[in-house]
């Protein structure tokens, strides 16, 4: 019933965001639909980014915007990437959350006509996420990569490359708690 009305990868996505795979999955009707909801906001962000027009070079620069995105994109390729290997797969499903977010926002922050270094960083951020939730489903990922414009399968792509350097952060913020409250950071 759960596939006929939401579809297969709705079904694998909850399935694999519910909890771990030693533990039995509990059905509920809010967590298909919240898994549907996910399936259909990454549907609208993966055409919006379609929708902007980015060099199809490389730029030599990055503004912070720009680093930004492309910082959240190889932090989530490498969270995933980590915990695919050790079969913790409700661990992605969470990585591609905060991924999926901060694209989200980073789009809403954007102008109507984004300069090509945030363009061209929003783009490999969407190749890379469609890459991410590909194996967990691979229905949506083929439609989306379809809808960024490559001719290939996502299925025949390799996994992306990660560029160490977008890891290091430069700033570290501590909260500073007193007698247990939080008062700044």
């Amino acid at each position: 019933d759960i596939i006929a009305a939401y579809g297969a990868d709705t079904a694998r996505w909850f399935m694999l965001s519910d909890s771990p795979p030693e533990r039995d999955v509990i059905w509920t009707e809010e967590g298909v639909q919240g898994a549907w909801r996910f399936v259909q906001r990454l549907w609208r962000l993966i055409g919006e980014i379609s929708d902007i027009k980015a060099p199809a070079t490389r730029p030599a620069q990055f503004g912070d915007a720009a680093l930004a995105v492309r910082k959240a994109a190889h932090k989530a390729l490498s969270n995933v990437s980590d915990d695919i290997a050790r079969l913790r797969f409700n661990r992605c499903v969470a990585h591609i959350y905060e991924c999926a977010n901060a694209l989200g926002d980073a789009i809403g922050s954007a102008e109507t006509a984004p300069a090509p270094d945030f363009a061209w960083a929003l783009r490999e951020a969407a190749d890379i996420l469609v890459r991410l939730f590909h194996p967990m489903m691979p229905h949506l990922a083929e439609e989306c990569w379809a809808a960024l414009g490559h001719k290939t399968l996502v299925s025949a792509e390799a996994w992306p490359r990660l560029e160490a350097d977008l890891l290091v952060e430069d700033t570290e913020t501590l909260p500073v708690q007193i007698n247990g409250k939080k008062r700044g950071e």
